[in-house]
Parts: C-alpha cells; sequence; structure tokens
C-alpha cells in the first residue's frame, strides 16, 4: 500500500517558518499525523562547498544561529530566490557571506537535511575559487544588516582537527561538515 496524504492544516507560523500537521495513512493502512516546520516564500537552500585552488584551502562561515542557540561552523548557504536557479544562488551567496566569486564545478540533486522535521530540499554546490586571483588581497563579505558573518580559511588537511577544535571551544558544527571526514 502506498502512502497517501490526507489532509494538511496550518498550526502556526511568522515572517520565515511555519509549522504545518499532516494526517496521512501509512504504508500499512494506520491513518497518523505528524508535525512539519516548512519554509515560507522560498523555493529551497543551497549549501554551498567553496574550495581555493590551487591552495587546497575549504572557505567556511562562523555564524550565530538563533534556533542552535550557539555559534554554528558551517559552509556558506542560502536561500534560493523566486525566478532564481540553484547555481545562481550558489554564486550569489558565496560573494555576500564571503566577499570570493568563483566558478561552480559540481552541482548535485536536491537533496533532505532534516526530513523528519522538514520538507526543505536543499542544493549542494561545490564552487572552485582561484586563489591567485585573491592573493595578498584583503577580501570583505557583503552579508546582509542582520547577518554577523566571520569568514574562515581551512585548509584541507587541517580540516578535520579545525572542526574537532572548534568543538571544544563551544561552537555548534553543521553536520553536513563531517561528511568530508569519510
Amino acid at each position: 500500500m502506498e502512502v497517501e496524504i490526507l489532509s494538511k492544516k496550518d498550526l502556526g507560523g511568522g515572517k520565515f517558518v511555519k509549522l504545518e500537521e499532516i494526517c496521512y495513512r501509512d504504508a500499512f493502512g494506520v491513518c497518523r499525523t505528524w508535525e512539519k516546520c516548512a519554509r515560507v516564500n522560498s523555493r529551497g537552500a543551497v549549501i554551498i562547498i567553496p574550495e581555493i585552488v590551487p591552495d587546497g584551502v575549504y572557505l567556511m562561515v562562523r555564524q550565530y544561529r538563533v534556533p542552535a542557540e550557539k555559534y554554528v561552523i558551517e559552509f556558506p548557504a542560502g536561500l534560493v530566490d523566486d525566478g532564481e536557479s540553484a547555481e545562481a544562488t550558489a554564486l550569489r551567496e558565496l560573494y555576500e557571506e564571503t566577499g570570493y566569486e568563483g566558478k561552480i564545478t559540481q552541482v548535485f540533486p536536491a537533496g533532505f537535511s532534516s526530513p523528519g522535521m522538514s520538507g526543505e530540499e536543499a542544493t549542494i554546490v561545490k564552487v572552485e575559487i582561484d586563489g591567485d586571483k585573491y592573493r595578498g588581497k584583503k577580501v570583505e563579505n557583503h552579508q546582509e544588516a542582520s547577518e554577523n558573518i566571520e569568514v574562515i580559511h581551512v585548509k584541507k588537511s587541517e580540516f578535520q582537527k579545525f572542526v574537532y577544535d572548534r568543538i571544544q571551544a563551544g561552537d555548534g558544527v553543521d553536520n553536513k561538515l563531517f561528511m568530508l571526514m569519510i
């Protein structure tokens, strides 16, 4: 038997997210309910994995994430605007959050980060940054007024140590970073 969505009901929400109750019939024919967090006015998100070449350096960001109630180390990311592709979003967000420009080397199909809580789809986009273009230059990000983003350069060879050091220092870490350690 296929899973069937029977109804959806808004339980509340705000400017950026809403909470929905979904009633569904599961694969065993049992009617159940589930709560889902959903974005308002967004077509999805991008997660950017930027690497400065030939230096072998990842660009990371550190910012306070209110839902996590702490600073979190993560890759640059952002929401896809109406009429914008994931690729265009990735390049825009990379520039806004880090000040760097690059070329896209790989785009993965959209997937889910936390499918037990949210239906938000995110596309991972790998971007290569020409290190020679920026060598010796001070690069500043172009963040929104509400953001306080710190840009961090991490050598690939020191990535795992960096992540564990940041955890020891009290920062949160986006789980996607651990995927680079496998």
